[in-house]
């Protein structure tokens, strides 16, 4: 839901230069960067580079 953010742009800069066989390695590379980021935020508050963030 956020084309623009650092990890959305990482993944289709991986899948379009490797190939289609790459897909499945991208994602769970994707899930791991994901989990360290969203640490990263409820550990010190650091937002993903390029992610919007609503207040609830």
């Amino acid at each position: 839901h956020q084309p623009d953010s650092a990890l959305s742009r990482w993944f289709i800069t991986r899948v379009t230069e490797r190939g289609p066989r790459s897909r499945k390695p991208a994602i769970i590379a994707l899930a791991r960067k994901l989990l360290v980021a969203l640490w990263k935020y409820v550990s010190s508050g650091v937002v993903i580079e390029g992610a919007i963030v609503h207040a609830a």
